[in-house]
């Protein structure tokens, strides 16, 4: 979550070199791991922007992960990718990203290998709390630092979350002229165990009000299932 300040930066250099087609359906694909071939798909709704083999969206990804990490999709909604196509300057109001670790990606992760990455993982995120108003804990959480809100799934192949962060709004350079609000993130990580390898799957959305989160929940959800009917081979 912390890594989200360093989109910003890239987004003006991203808009100008992004001159692909617009995204037909999305379709699902296959990445090699080792031995082992990996289905992948977006949600709908969102095409892989990776794709097209940008070094700007390359830039944009990298900042949302750690460099031990091999990017595996990067997504961006359909009207972000239309608006990439033709030089505007994309809202990125919602992405998503797909990793696996490279330490391990050549590997067979067996359930106590992908136990041990779980705990690697979320050895410093905290527990989440039971208040359901997450801009109240938001609001009381330092500005820019990630706080765990909930547990979405657990099971032995599976964990996902979600965090949330507050940032600044812009100061006004101007006198009796408010500063702009502060702005709400959030996102959900799903750590998963699939065709003996492990993934870390993100989805992340501005939160302007409860129905954000609600979509963030549905979709996570909906995603990794299709992930995992994707690769019942």
């Amino acid at each position: 979550m912390a890594r989200l300040c360093a989109v910003v930066a890239v987004l003006a250099a991203l808009a100008a070199l992004l001159l692909a087609p617009a995204p037909a359906l999305a379709a699902p694909f296959a990445v090699q791991l080792g031995d082992t071939r990996i289905a992948l798909d977006t949600p709908p709704g969102f095409s892989d922007a990776a794709a097209t083999g940008s070094p700007s969206v390359l830039e944009l990804a990298e900042s949302l992960t750690s460099a031990s990490n091999r990017i595996l999709l990067f997504g961006i909604t359909d009207a972000d990718f239309r608006r990439f196509s033709v030089g505007d300057t994309p809202e990125m109001g919602r992405y998503l990203i797909a990793v696996t670790p490279r330490a391990l990606e050549r590997y067979y992760v067996s359930p106590k290998d992908f136990e041990r990455y779980v705990a690697d993982v979320t050895r410093d995120l905290g527990k989440p709390t039971q208040d359901m108003d997450y801009r109240k804990l938001l609001d009381a959480a330092p500005t820019g630092r990630p706080v765990v809100l909930a547990e979405l799934r657990r099971e032995p192949a599976l964990l996902s979350f979600m965090q949330g962060a507050r940032f600044p709004g812009r100061e006004s350079r101007f006198i009796g002229v408010p500063d702009d609000p502060a702005q709400y993130l959030l996102s959900t990580t799903t750590l998963l165990l699939l065709r003996d390898r492990a993934l870390s799957l993100s989805i992340y959305t501005g939160y302007a009000s409860p129905q954000d989160a609600e979509w963030l929940r549905a979709t996570t959800q909906r995603w990794v299932e299709e992930l995992q009917r994707l690769n019942r081979f």
